[in-house]
């Protein structure tokens, strides 16, 4: 790749509309310079699994008619330019694009092309973002770092030994390797914010309800939320505008505006600095769970540090039903993943047996088409909700639930601004290292699920290294609240600006395109085995 094109597509995505805009370069040069990165790359990565380079030129092309009709216009037509036109955005392989693959990472929808664009795609699509492709994901987003996926395992750029978190690894992977400067996924327990900051780059669940669900492959239907990747506050905040909003496709959309403040945060780091003088910020002591690395308290901690010395005010708090979050989510997501998981039969859609009576074709179709982490959800929910169970487990769970949203409730009464709090407790770990214990796999998302147990926005943001490998600092906040938390997170940016962690890039990123190197699946193959060694 052309030493300008690397500085290209290193670019935030603000920058790369600004030189859209003037004419520095073509959508066209910009989608080239990202596809060529994203197909060096994915030998070693396996981030995506499609790369669009077809679709995407068309799609930059009719982009560069748009940009070359405002330049016409003057400075009033660039202004009506959407922010993202013109712009390369990954999607997560369960959001509905018309006449393409739409796997949910499992082999049961295997040869399944989506006959409607799904919501957000249809925002994109309005907005002239240009969609490169389909990336890697755990099976049905059910898991933390994305080894569930049928398709094989991603790996994190800056250990290609580790995982990049999940369940939405291959759009965090993507996005910290400069392959788009904007992603789509989903998070249902923590599935944007976990893998978000063991990637090292921003990722932003929205208040349950801001974007619609409307054409994503559903895993549990009262906790997944849809929400943006990317390498800044700012480009974060652009993604989230141009995909929220109410639809009535969707009785779970909120008719709640969207914030025109997601377009203005500072664009200086001093003035997003003085923004945080004053705010009150909570410190849960539940967060700093048993097990945490020390190296991520650490650097949470100095976060915390530099956050009040840049003014803001900072207070331990107590939410007292956090130790309850675990245990009450792993009894409602499975539940509903059950009930949503009920409709592959292989009769409809995707693949399918078709050699036998109805019911041993679906037996089969479901045996051979779900991986094992799904089938013991499927377990663990249809337990749940059976007859005899389901006031002991499903409906003590969702009083439960109750519980843990008062605690968050009581806060925001108090007048605190936002929660302060680690993403994760350890930063990325090596392929295989929890995949025998999945309760200890589940212990990844226990500083991020009690957001969407009460269905709350909430973001993670790089504060730093912990053993040469990202860590993540969150920020939660009450309903409706991205606009303000993306302020902090951009506060945050400001402070640290000159931190010498912020220039440094994944580490062996470069190996990733050495096709003398392992993939992803022959890393995690002979991980395996020197475990099964030992």
């Amino acid at each position: 790749m052309p030493a300008d094109a690397l500085e290209l597509i290193r670019r935030p995505g603000h920058e790369l509309a600004a030189g859209l805009r003037s004419g520095e370069f073509s959508s066209v040069e910009l989608i080239d310079a990202h596809l060529a990165a994203a197909e060096r790359d994915n030998h070693g990565l396996h981030a995506w699994l499609t790369i669009e380079s077809a679709s995407a030129r068309a799609e930059a092309a009719v982009a560069d008619s748009r940009l070359a009709n405002a330049r016409r216009e003057g400075a009033a037509g660039l202004t009506a330019l959407p922010p993202l036109l013109g712009l390369p955005v990954a999607l997560k392989d369960l959001v509905s694009v018309a006449g393409g693959q739409c796997t949910a990472g499992s082999r049961i929808l295997a040869g399944y092309t989506a006959p409607y664009d799904a919501h957000i795609t249809e925002r994109l699509r309005a907005t002239g973002a240009v969609i490169l492709g389909k990336t890697n994901m755990d099976e049905f987003a059910m898991g933390s770092s994305t080894e569930h996926s049928a398709y094989g395992p991603t790996s994190n750029p800056w250990d290609l030994d580790r995982v990049p978190g999940g369940s939405s690894g291959g759009t965090a992977a993507a996005v910290a390797a400069f392959h788009a400067p904007f992603g789509i996924g989903t998070d249902t327990g923590g599935s944007i914010r976990q893998p978000a900051a063991l990637c090292g780059i921003v990722g932003l669940k929205p208040t349950y309800g801001r974007v619609s669900r409307y054409g994503i492959v559903a895993f549990a239907s009262s906790l997944d939320q849809i929400g943006p990747f990317a390498r800044d506050s700012r480009d974060a905040a652009a993604l989230l505008h141009s995909v929220a909003g109410r639809d009535e496709r969707d009785s779970t959309s909120a008719p709640v505006p969207v914030p025109e403040a997601l377009l203005a945060l500072a664009t200086s780091d001093d003035a997003a600095a003085g923004a945080l003088r004053g705010k009150r910020l909570g410190l849960p002591r539940e967060y700093f769970v048993a097990g945490m690395e020390l190296g991520v308290e650490g650097r949470v901690r100095e976060a915390v540090s530099a956050l009040q010395a840049a003014g803001a005010i900072v207070e331990e708090v107590s939410l007292p039903h956090t130790e309850y979050g675990l245990a009450t989510y792993y009894i409602v997501a499975p539940a509903e993943a059950s009930a949503n998981l009920a409709r592959y039969d292989g009769i409809r859609y995707g693949a399918g047996r078709r050699d036998g009576d109805t019911l041993a074709n679906e037996l089969a179709t479901r045996g051979e088409g779900f991986g094992a982490e799904v089938k013991r959800r499927i377990m663990l929910g249809t337990y749940a909700l059976s007859a005899g169970y389901y006031d002991a487990y499903y409906l003590k769970a969702q009083k439960v639930r109750t519980l843990i949203k008062a605690d968050f409730d009581r806060l925001w009464a108090q007048g605190f601004d936002a929660l302060v709090a680690p993403t994760s407790p350890t930063v990325a770990f090596r392929f295989g290292a929890r995949l025998a214990d999945p309760v200890s796999m589940y212990l990844s998302d226990a500083c991020t699920l009690p957001a969407n147990m009460a269905g709350l926005p909430g973001i993670s943001i790089p504060c730093g290294l912990s053993d040469g490998l990202p860590v993540g600092l969150q920020l939660i906040g009450a309903p409706w609240s991205e606009a303000e938390l993306l302020g902090l997170a951009r506060g945050y940016e400001g402070i640290t600006a000159s931190a010498s962690w912020r220039s440094l890039e994944p580490t062996q990123l470069a190996l990733a395109g050495d096709r003398g190197q392992p993939t992803p699946a022959e890393r995690a193959a002979s991980a395996a085995t020197l475990a099964g060694a030992a």
